[in-house]
């Protein structure tokens, strides 16, 4: 994951459990040119109680008079068969399916499927053993931090370490856990903290409406980027009002990569190849003010600096000053030093 920025467009659950939605998810995110499509892989009885409640966006996003989140969520289950078909067209769309668990027995069920990766999502940076059966697999984690506090970020690390995953396996995502996430709330400095406290790869999962603070993340060192998408944000659903829709994430993918490239050089100062072209003729070089004829000791009233640069460059002003003319010279003429002794 360490050669270019990693973009995972983020389904979640904004298939409404639909195979064929989940489908046309894959294709507007192939389309957009992401790295991974990521899913979600949960039993509602694993997850959450019958008597919790929705959260507030997600009421509001619903709206359907039924504040169970139990229900919710138990309407968007992938089966098994969901899963392997949804592997098999990433495969044949040529991009990588990604998931994430969110108990132990999805932590098993994605690793017995082959995935490559793992991501520990927010609220899961506290759950001990869940941490550890994610550790037990060995293989590269992403951990989104909404709602963390630098504690439990090394609370949930040592676990990770405990059980065998090195510091080089691990990349953690600055996040907020808001949906959308007010942009006063973003706190994107503390992206950095973390690579600065951690010594870790980072990213950014965003919640925010728009492309802007994603793609200001890149610019900043983020190397991973996670973000909802969906289809259209007026579906009905928890989290399609604050994704993309398909025109954006297209827009958020040719940033990132724009910025990637804007943040590629070697960091010296100097003439880039497309630009040495334009150096003569941006750039201004010594010619004279007046005619002179042969014999003229040049002073200061006699010269100009004008375009084109491909001369004697004005920083040598004060070098010409004095000097007599071998030869007869127009006003405008560029000035050579062969023209002068």
């Amino acid at each position: 994951m360490k050669n270019k920025v990693i973009i995972i467009a983020e389904a979640g659950v904004n298939h409404n459990g639909d195979i064929q939605t989940a489908k046309k998810l894959i294709d507007v995110a192939v389309e957009a040119g992401v790295d991974y499509v990521k899913f979600q892989t949960f039993k509602a009885d694993k997850l959450v109680s019958k008597t919790a409640k929705k959260a507030s966006y997600q009421h509001a996003n619903i709206n359907d008079g039924d504040d169970s989140q139990y229900n919710m969520l138990k309407k968007l289950e992938l089966s098994h068969n969901d899963h392997l078909e949804l592997m098999r067209y990433c495969n044949e769309k040529k991009n990588k399916f990604f998931s994430t668990a969110f108990d132990v027995e999805g932590v098993t069920y994605l690793n017995d499927l082959g995935l490559e990766l793992f991501k520990i999502p927010s609220g899961e940076i506290t759950n001990y053993p869940y941490l550890k059966a994610i550790a037990l697999c060995g293989k590269p984690v992403i951990m989104s931090t909404g709602m963390c506090t630098e504690h439990e970020i090394k609370q949930a690390l040592d676990v990770l370490f405990q059980f065998g995953i090195s510091k080089e396996m691990i990349s953690i995502l600055h996040c907020n856990t808001e949906y959308p996430t007010p942009m006063k709330d973003v706190n994107l400095k503390a992206m950095l903290s973390i690579k600065d406290n951690f010594d870790v790869e980072i990213g950014y999962s965003d919640h925010t409406l728009g492309i802007e603070v994603p793609v200001a993340a890149v610019a900043l060192g983020a190397r991973i980027i996670e973000k909802h998408f969906t289809l259209n944000r007026n579906l009905s659903g928890p989290d399609h009002a604050a994704s993309l829709e398909p025109d954006d994430l297209k827009a958020m993918v040719k940033a990132i990569r724009n910025i990637e490239l804007a943040m590629s050089g070697d960091g010296l100062k100097m003439p880039s190849e497309s630009e040495m072209k334009n150096i003569a003729i941006a750039r201004k070089s010594i010619h004279l003010n007046k005619n002179l004829a042969k014999g003229h000791i040049i002073s200061n009233d006699d010269i100009i600096a004008l375009r084109p640069g491909d001369g004697i460059s004005p920083m040598e002003w004060n070098t010409i000053i004095g000097k007599k003319l071998k030869v007869d010279k127009k006003k405008f003429d560029k000035l050579s030093f062969s023209d002068i002794v």
